[in-house]
C-alpha cells in the first residue's frame, strides 16, 4: 500500500478543535456583514492519501473532536457511462442493497441501522456514492459490509425484476407524475443534445424495461472495479488500524483492465432551442437553461454570485420582481448547476393563474437584461458573497459533510481545494465580474425553454403572448 500521509501540528490540532466554534460565529456574524479577522483552519489540510496494490484509492480524516466516523464509497460510475441501457448505475444504486453471497436483502441496512448508524446512496451524473455514518465501534463492520456488496453482489434476474419496479415506480413519482421534474427532464435534453447528461440520471423508461442481466453485469465489472473506487473515511477513528482492515477487506476487489468512458465534448449551441410539454398542471411553468461551463472553471465563483443575485431567495431581484412586485410568479429560483464536464445555468418560475406564460418570461428576460445593461450594485455582490462563504464553511460543520466535500473535489480535480482558496475566489468576484459572466453566458442564442401546459394550451398565451414568434435551432 502506498501511503501520502500529510502530518498535523500542534497548531493545526488545536485550530481544528476551535473549528466548531469559528464557524458558529462565523455563521451568526456573516449576515451582519461582520468579518472575523482570525483565519479559519481547513480540517481537509490533514487529510491523507493511500492506494491498494489493485489500485483502490483510501483517503482518511483522522478527528476525534465528535464520536462519529462517516465511511463514503465513491464510484465513478454516473448516468454519463451509460452507453447502450440509460439508468443502468442508478440501478445499481437500490441493487447494491438486495444481498449478496454471505449477507441477505436489505441486511447491509439493517446491520447498520441497528446500531444506530445511518446509511444510504445517491447517484448522479459523474458518480454514484454509498454513504454510512457510524459510531468508531461500528466502522469495522460497515468496512466489511461493503466490501462484501463488492465481492459477491447478487446480480440475478430475480434482483434486476424486483429492482427494475422499484425504479419504475420512483420514475413515475418524480419526473413523468411531475409536472416540474417532467419540465427538466425536458430541459436537460433539449439543452445537452449531444452529450451524456442529456439522459436523465433515472434512465428513460423503455431503457429500465429492457435492461438485461447480462448488460447488468457487465457494468458491475467494469466500473465496480477498485480502481474505479475511492473510499473517504472521516471522523473518529484510528488511521492506522482503519487502514489495516481496509486492505484486508478490500484488497482482493477485481482491478479492471479498461474502464471506457463517453466522449465527453458540449456541442456548441447555435440559437434559441424550445420545447412545449403538455402535461395535467395546476399552472403552466417556465424552465430555462443556459451553456455555462465546468466545475472548478475559473468564472464559476462569479456565476454562483449572479445566481444568489437573480435567484438566491425571496430577497433576490427575480423573486421580488415576479412575485411580489409584479404579481406574475408563484415563484421563481434558479442557480448554476456545475458536473465534471459541463453546467448550466437554470431558471424556473411557477405562472401566476390568470397570467400569461409568455408575460412570465418577458419579464424573467428582461431582469437578465437588466444586469446585462446596467450591471449590479456593490451592495448586492457583497451580500451574495457572505451567503456562498457561510454555506461553504458549512461544509466543514460534520464529518459526512466534510467526507462529501473530500470525495466530490476529488473526483473533479484530484485534489482537495483549499479553504482559503476557495474564500479568496469568492472574495475576488466584483460586480464587473458578475455583469461579465451574464454578458457572456446568459445570451439568447445558448438559450433554452420549456413551457409547461396544460390540455388546450395557456389559456391567457393568447392574449399576452402578441404574436411573439417561438423561433429555435
Amino acid at each position: 500500500m502506498r501511503r501520502d500521509p500529510i502530518r498535523s501540528s500542534p497548531r493545526q490540532r488545536i485550530a481544528a478543535l476551535l473549528a466548531p466554534l469559528w464557524l458558529a460565529l462565523a455563521t451568526s456574524l456573516a449576515p451582519l456583514g461582520v468579518v472575523l479577522a482570525a483565519p479559519l483552519e481547513d480540517p481537509a489540510d490533514r487529510l491523507e492519501r493511500s492506494v491498494l496494490e489493485n489500485g483502490l484509492t483510501v483517503l482518511t480524516l483522522e478527528d476525534h473532536s465528535t464520536p462519529v466516523v462517516s465511511f463514503q464509497m465513491w464510484v465513478r460510475a454516473g448516468s454519463r457511462d451509460e452507453s447502450f441501457y440509460t439508468g443502468i448505475a442508478h440501478l445499481f444504486e437500490h441493487m447494491m442493497f438486495k444481498g449478496s453471497k454471505n449477507i441477505a436483502a436489505e441486511e447491509h441496512a439493517r446491520l447498520v441501522g441497528a446500531r444506530g448508524g445511518r446509511v444510504n446512496a445517491y447517484t448522479s451524473r459523474d458518480v454514484t456514492v454509498y454513504h454510512e455514518d457510524v459510531t468508531s465501534e461500528s466502522l469495522p463492520l460497515v468496512i466489511d459490509l461493503e466490501a462484501e456488496r463488492l465481492a459477491h453482489l447478487d446480480i440475478s434476474q430475480p434482483t434486476l425484476d424486483s429492482e427494475r419496479q422499484v425504479v419504475l415506480e420512483e420514475r413515475r413519482l418524480r419526473l413523468e407524475d411531475s409536472p416540474g421534474g417532467l419540465a427538466f427532464e425536458t430541459l436537460t435534453a433539449l439543452a445537452w443534445q449531444a452529450h451524456p447528461y442529456r439522459w436523465p440520471v433515472i434512465g428513460w423508461r423503455a431503457d429500465v424495461e429492457a435492461v438485461t442481466v447480462e448488460a447488468c453485469r457487465a457494468f458491475f465489472d467494469t466500473y465496480y472495479s477498485a480502481n474505479n473506487i475511492s473510499l473517504v473515511v472521516v471522523g473518529d477513528f484510528e488511521t492506522a488500524e482503519t487502514l489495516a482492515r481496509i486492505e484486508r477487506a478490500f484488497g482482493g476487489i477485481r482491478t479492471a483492465e479498461r474502464i471506457p468512458r463517453n466522449p465527453s465534448a458540449v456541442v456548441a449551441q447555435h440559437g434559441e432551442r424550445r420545447a412545449r410539454v403538455v402535461d395535467d398542471v395546476r399552472i403552466p411553468l417556465l424552465y430555462a437553461a443556459w451553456h455555462a461551463p465546468p466545475s472548478g472553471h475559473v468564472d464559476g465563483e462569479a456565476l454562483d454570485v449572479a445566481s444568489q443575485i437573480l435567484s438566491g431567495g425571496r430577497s433576490s431581484r427575480l423573486y421580488r420582481q415576479l412575485v411580489y412586485q409584479a404579481e406574475l410568479a408563484l415563484y421563481a429560483e434558479g442557480g448554476y448547476w456545475e458536473f465534471a464536464d459541463a453546467g448550466l445555468f437554470y431558471a424556473v418560475a411557477g405562472v401566476r393563474p390568470g397570467v400569461s406564460v409568455a408575460a412570465v418570461e418577458r419579464a424573467f428576460f428582461a431582469e437578465i437584461d437588466r444586469i446585462r445593461d446596467g450591471g449590479v450594485s456593490e451592495r448586492e455582490v457583497a451580500k451574495a458573497k457572505r451567503q456562498l462563504e457561510v454555506s461553504l464553511v458549512r461544509g466543514l460543520d460534520s464529518a459526512h459533510a466534510l467526507a462529501n466535500r473530500i470525495g466530490r473535489e476529488m473526483l473533479n480535480f484530484g485534489r482537495v481545494r483549499p479553504l482559503q482558496e476557495r474564500l479568496a475566489a469568492i472574495q475576488a468576484v466584483t460586480a464587473a465580474d458578475v455583469q461579465r459572466v451574464v454578458t457572456t453566458y446568459l445570451v439568447e442564442d445558448k438559450r433554452s425553454v420549456v413551457h409547461v401546459v396544460p390540455p388546450g394550451g395557456d389559456p391567457a398565451q393568447s392574449a399576452a403572448a402578441g404574436g411573439e414568434g417561438q423561433g429555435g435551432s
